[in-house]
């Protein structure tokens, strides 16, 4: 199991590709809070049903200053047709090594249908605009996610 991050230090910086092959550095991101969030595979039926969750309250958390980025092992064209498909408004990167997932403690052993498998552990980060974790969420579910994240962000509908 990969050591998992916790609030109050800096997030891992990372260089990855979003869905349309342009290189994203988190250092570049630093000015604006944002919501990074792993996830194990685009269309699958979880990671659908969560990304069409931060898709319907992208207004409210881009109200309250939080950019919304998502993070899986999925090459950069199953990203474009993802977001294409299901009219997600937010940027989705490229980590097909898992090594950005490793440096957050995302990938790792975990429970799948009673077994232990290694992959990709469902989590959330917040990082204010210096790139400084306020909260690290592992293990989250996929449904009603972005509707505790905005509860714990006090962030209305």
């Amino acid at each position: 199991m990969t050591a998992r991050l916790e609030p109050g230090t800096a997030a891992p910086d990372f260089t990855l590709l979003d869905q349309d092959g342009t290189p994203v550095s988190l250092s570049d991101l630093h000015g604006e809070k944002t919501v990074l969030y792993f996830y194990p595979a685009a269309m699958t039926p979880g990671c659908t049903t969560q990304a069409c969750d931060f898709r319907d309250s992208i207004a409210s958390l881009q109200g309250a200053g939080y950019r919304v980025i998502g993070v899986s092992r999925d090459e950069p064209a199953k990203l474009a047709e993802f977001r294409e498909r299901d009219g997600l408004t937010f940027t989705l990167l490229s980590d097909p090594d898992h090594a950005v997932h490793s440096a957050y403690g995302t990938w790792g052993e975990k429970m799948n249908y009673g077994k232990v498998i290694e992959g990709v552990i469902r989590s959330t980060f917040v990082l204010d605009e210096q790139g400084t974790i306020t909260h690290a969420l592992y293990n989250v579910k996929a449904t009603g996610h972005v509707p505790r994240l905005r509860k714990l962000l006090s962030i209305d509908a």
